[in-house]
């Protein structure tokens, strides 16, 4: 199967038009002519992700998070994203990346299973037909902040999460963002939530929204976008039965001590 055959496929689903304006989808380095035989899921194209490929024997890597972000001006051995594209290349491993335009059209039915929320709408309207990024909803029942904090903890697999706010505070509404949200606070607020859980929350947004009446789980931006990776790697088996498709081991990036 070519390259461009399964970039049809998945943008049927995931359209690259619905991403936002500032994020870097689609094939970000390769040729849509190229052979696939073996694909390679994972959250990000890290050296060790890239090294795992090559071992593997994939010709493409699919990521949630763009390998190549910001313009670059050359491609050298001594950058560090050079090094990996110089690497990818010379193994012929093309490399596809699909972000806002998961968040929107997978990633926030995904989460929302995931942490048993019901009645959900759309956090953050990013597109005419409604859909968005983040959503909020509803818990079957109430619980307290500890309660629900152990339950995404112990639901996404992870080793912690960070909490702001009393322990005992009642929850019944919920905000979902997966990755960065901290920017989405006041929304969540407006929304009706009781609640935010969200990745890369600093000492001050998460005091302050505390002052304003939201809880705040950080469950880091791994923790909860890992989802990514087992949910894409099964819809890619389904789509394409006669390709091998690999998912990147479970890790997260950091350890706590």
């Amino acid at each position: 199967m070519l390259v461009r055959e399964i970039i049809r496929r998945l943008e049927a689903a995931i359209p690259q038009e619905d991403a936002c304006s500032w994020d870097n989808v689609g094939l970000l380095l390769g040729d849509e002519a190229w052979d696939v035989n073996k694909v390679y899921v994972a959250l990000d194209a890290t050296d060790e992700v890239v090294e795992h490929a090559i071992s593997s024997g994939a010709d493409l890597i699919v990521t949630h998070h763009p390998m190549i972000f910001s313009g670059m001006k050359r491609i050298v051995a001594s950058d560090f994203i050079g090094h990996k594209i110089l690497r990818l290349a010379e193994h012929h491993i093309a490399v596809y990346a699909m972000h806002t335009n998961f968040d929107i059209h997978g990633m926030g039915d995904l989460v929302d299973r995931c942490l048993g929320l019901e009645a959900t709408e759309v956090l953050d309207v990013c597109l005419e037909d409604g859909k968005g990024i983040g959503s909020v909803g509803d818990l079957p029942e109430e619980m307290t902040l500890r309660d629900y904090a152990m339950l995404v903890r112990d639901k996404l697999q992870i080793q912690s999460v960070k909490v702001f706010g009393e322990p005992a505070t009642l929850l019944k509404r919920v905000a979902i963002l997966p990755g960065s949200g901290k920017s989405e606070m006041d929304l969540a607020i407006s929304k009706g939530a009781d609640v935010l859980v969200t990745g890369d929350v600093d000492h001050h947004s998460g005091i302050d929204a505390n002052q304003k009446g939201l809880m705040v789980i950080d469950a880091g931006h791994y923790g909860v976008e890992h989802l990514f990776i087992s949910y894409m790697a099964n819809e890619m088996r389904g789509y394409f039965p006669s390709i091998e498709v690999i998912e990147e081991p479970k890790k997260e990036p950091f350890y706590v001590v």
